[in-house]
């Protein structure tokens, strides 16, 4: 099946690399214009840019600032007058134990909510805002395994920030449905990406393999043709659903 998005208008935070990359390059690949928001890369992204061509904008954002989370925004819906489709893909994930400093471990827990969970959900909000101006949209935030089978002690702060994200998308979905909006959560388990680097670096890949139940550690590229589907309009009856993509590690 062919999925044709020639027509979408789409804002992916954290394109720079990993998951976003991959959802970014396959959503384009399908037709459709993208935001590809990035924070410090931007050698990453400037190349990334010139390899997807002139339907790709990068925009720089700093989602620890609300003021830039909301100028993002504002910037992707200008540059492609309007947008149908906003991925919440960025997110951090901060090795933080509960016998480090009290100071530190807070510092920590805030930062990581407010780029996963804070962030996600201003750029929810003025999402709906746009959408009820413009008949209707979708939103696709992207989740974890973690919010539901939950993380080990180090990373508290990150599962509660995706399990909140679950909880938002579901909300979402549920009160702004008859306005044409649409809302959907997307659970990744383990994949294999730079950010997981420094997880694989502490426990070994061998510990990622034995969680799950397929033989090889999914990929970014197992995760967007997902996010094309819904982004698409072709499963609009299943908002506010979860779709786990975690190769039989976590089955609910």
């Amino acid at each position: 099946m062919q999925i044709d998005l020639s027509k979408k208008k789409i804002l992916v935070t954290g394109a720079s690399r990993g998951i976003g990359k991959a959802i970014a390059a396959f959503l384009i690949k399908c037709g459709a214009q993208v935001a590809i928001h990035y924070n410090k890369s931007e050698n990453a992204i400037t190349s990334l840019s010139k390899q997807l061509g002139n339907k790709a904008y990068p925009i720089q954002a700093n989602l620890c600032h609300p003021l830039e989370v909301i100028q993002l925004f504002i910037d992707s819906a200008k540059k492609m007058k309007g947008l149908d489709v906003i991925i919440n893909n960025a997110g951090i994930a901060i090795s933080s134990p509960p016998e480090a400093d009290d100071v530190q471990w807070v510092d920590d827990w805030s930062e990581t909510m407010m780029v996963n969970l804070n962030a996600t959900a201003l750029l929810c909000k003025k999402a709906i805002q746009h959408f009820e101006e413009n008949g209707g949209g979708s939103i696709i935030n992207i989740s974890s395994r973690a919010a539901f089978r939950g993380d080990t002690a180090d990373y508290l702060a990150y599962a509660a920030s995706k399990g909140g994200i679950v909880s938002l998308t579901r909300s979402i979905a549920r009160a702004y449905g008859k306005k044409n909006i649409k809302a959907f959560n997307v659970a990744p388990g383990f994949v294999n990406t730079d950010m997981a680097k420094s997880f694989i670096d502490q426990y070994g890949e061998n510990f990622a393999l034995d969680d799950i139940s397929l033989s090889k550690l999914t990929t970014p590229g197992d995760i967007a043709p997902t996010i094309a589907f819904l982004a698409s309009g072709m499963a609009d009856h299943a908002t506010g659903c979860t779709i786990d993509i975690n190769a039989g590690s976590y089955v609910h």
